[in-house]
């Protein structure tokens, strides 16, 4: 099993800054996509920003320019720096990291337990 540990959410003024870290630990044998997803209130979760383990990175067309996002393989984290964040950015922040055993070739998803980004106007 993996577990991810989120945390940097909280409240912020738009046009402020937040940084989201998210660990992963456990029996990991292979990480490839790490990646960060929101939620919204009464919205769908949706793809925020992901990251290969080559460094490919990808984002949502509303927060290119604002977000990056970074991993450190030596640590199993991937980050989410968030700056000129506006009020639609608010929703809860989750990490996704996808493993695969190299043995057996299998491929594992895992879901951290969210962290709430709330901007103010």
């Amino acid at each position: 099993q993996v577990q991810l540990v989120e945390s940097g959410g909280g409240l912020v003024q738009g046009g402020g800054s937040l940084r989201l870290s998210c660990a992963a630990s456990g029996r990991i044998f292979s990480i490839n996509v790490m990646s960060w997803h929101r939620q919204a209130p009464g919205k769908q979760r949706e793809l925020v920003a992901g990251i290969t383990s080559d460094g490919t990175t990808h984002y949502e067309d509303s927060v290119k320019g604002r977000f990056t996002i970074s991993r450190d393989n030596a640590k199993n984290t991937v980050y989410l720096q968030m700056n000129s964040l506006k009020p639609e950015d608010t929703a809860v922040y989750y990490c996704n990291v996808e493993t695969s055993n190299p043995s057996s070739g299998l491929w594992y998803d895992y879901w951290g337990q969210g962290t709430q980004v709330t901007v103010s106007s």
